[in-house]
């Protein structure tokens, strides 16, 4: 009877990553699994397989690992680069390690440096030969890993590296080898973004820069494409090199009106999960708007001061429980408080207490500046963009100001005095910004539309040269 070997992806849309369950209907390998290990429990229960393996490609930078609290409860072997100094007991590894994981499914181990220094891709083999690479943060589907992440000094050499290791993978595989990567898919790790949801070493030799541009070029444009990345990322790999121990995901404790209102007061991070047109229509003044069918915890995480106190006010109690799934996952372990229910019940019956946004179009925006105000609108003393660099950079409306959105709590007092038009590229950060400058008393209309729509509206959209 001939054995099937499945790996199973299991996705963290809201930070564009991916962690793998790969089995032969006996025993699993597990790769990079995220802090929130129930969900690949779960998977295995759902499977009837016993996860005998664990393997890290590296010491993850936007994400508190799962691994050693997976690797500890089902006594999984912990598989981690031999080369990195963690605190805590592992199967080190190193390239050219092999290792059976069933009579069927073997783990071939490759030094892959790139993203991290000590970074590993792990060959999955089958009775046929390989079937697929784990690639982490190396090859990813038409880009690689972003190259900065242990400091601008090492990005040069690690961009090399990145080449590199690329190319020794597309030359130790056959062109059908699937890849297996655990960035890419909207995370800041990756050093561009693409839509592709699957690839094989064949398909990335035409279209990976990697594998089309020679090493210098590939620096060079791998180097001029890269932007900010959160600020929370400079706590993951101390966390992860400490060895993260099982998340505590029980509910955390009920705020009152009044202790809403202390924590608002006190200047403190209370946080709205619903949508930013809920948001808009009616919230509780001094909240924040960080919607939950949006990148909350990237956002949040990257603004909110490292440590300091936040307290979730969600429809229910289901969406504060995702959302505090979600921060676990980088690190945000224990909110301070929450509150489920609506913003009248939150303000305590309080009307003074609530507030709403004014929401506008580029259509809009350019008719106002054009002198046709079909609705009054106030007018823009102010267009505040507050997408990334290189959003900026690609096309920005002519006298716009430019402070990205996780600068913003800094820099507020930069910010002219009179209306504030705020957009971003679609906007979800723009709500997050208008929010932000409602709390400080500034007066802000909400510009809820797709940047694109911004030159076909008749603005005028410059470049930065």
């Amino acid at each position: 009877m001939m054995t099937t070997i499945e790996t199973v992806v299991v996705e963290t849309s809201s930070l564009g990553d991916r962690s793998y369950l790969a089995h032969d209907g006996q025993v699993a390998l597990v790769v990079d699994p995220q802090r929130d290990i129930d969900r690949i429990l779960a998977l295995a229960g759902r499977l009837g397989v016993r996860v005998t393996h664990v393997a890290e490609t590296h010491l993850h930078n936007d994400y508190v690992s799962g691994g050693l609290a997976m690797a500890r409860l089902t006594g999984a072997a912990y598989l981690v680069a031999a080369a990195d100094e963690v605190a805590f007991d592992r199967v080190p590894v190193s390239d050219g390690d092999e290792m059976a994981l069933s009579p069927s499914m073997r783990l071939s181990v490759v030094a892959t440096p790139g993203h991290t220094f000590h970074h590993l891709s792990y060959v999955l083999g089958g009775p046929d030969g390989p079937m697929g690479v784990f690639t982490g943060g190396s090859l990813l589907f038409g880009t690689t890993g972003r190259t900065d992440l242990l400091g601008a000094q090492h990005a040069h050499a690690l961009a090399q590296h990145q080449h590199a290791s690329v190319r020794r993978l597309a030359d130790l595989l056959p062109d059908g080898t699937q890849i297996w990567p655990t960035h890419g898919f909207g995370s800041f790790c990756s050093a561009t973004q693409t839509d592709a949801s699957s690839s094989t070493i064949g398909r990335e030799r035409g279209a990976n820069p990697a594998l089309r541009l020679e090493a210098d070029d590939f620096v060079t444009q791998t180097l001029a494409g890269l932007d900010a990345y959160p600020a929370y990322y400079a706590h993951m790999g101390a966390r992860n090199t400490a060895g993260a121990d099982l998340v505590d995901l029980t509910p955390v404790r009920r705020a009152d009106a009044a202790g809403l209102r202390a924590r608002i007061d006190a200047g403190e991070w209370v946080v709205d999960l619903r949508s930013r047109k809920a948001f808009t229509q009616r919230h509780l003044a001094g909240t924040l708007s960080f919607g939950l069918d949006g990148p909350m915890s990237t956002w949040l995480g990257w603004m909110a001061p490292w440590g300091a106190p936040i307290t979730l006010l969600g429809e229910s109690a289901e969406q504060v429980a995702a959302a505090q799934r979600e921060l676990a996952r980088i690190g945000i372990d224990r909110p301070a408080a929450a509150a489920t229910g609506t913003p009248e019940q939150w303000a305590g019956g309080d009307g003074t207490r609530l507030g709403e946004l004014t929401v506008a179009t580029f259509a809009e925006l350019a008719a106002v500046r054009d002198g046709r105000n079909a609705r009054d609108l106030p007018a823009p003393d102010v267009v505040l963009d507050v997408r990334l660099r290189n959003e900026w950079r690609a096309g920005h409306i002519d006298g716009a100001t430019h402070i990205p959105l996780p600068e913003l709590p800094h820099r507020l007092a930069e910010i002219p005095d009179g209306t504030v038009w705020v957009h971003c590229g679609s906007g979800y950060r723009a709500a997050a910004a208008s929010s932000l400058l409602a709390r400080a008393g500034r007066r802000v209309v909400h510009i809820d539309d797709n940047y694109s729509q911004a030159a076909e509206s008749g603005l005028t959209v410059e470049e930065t040269s």
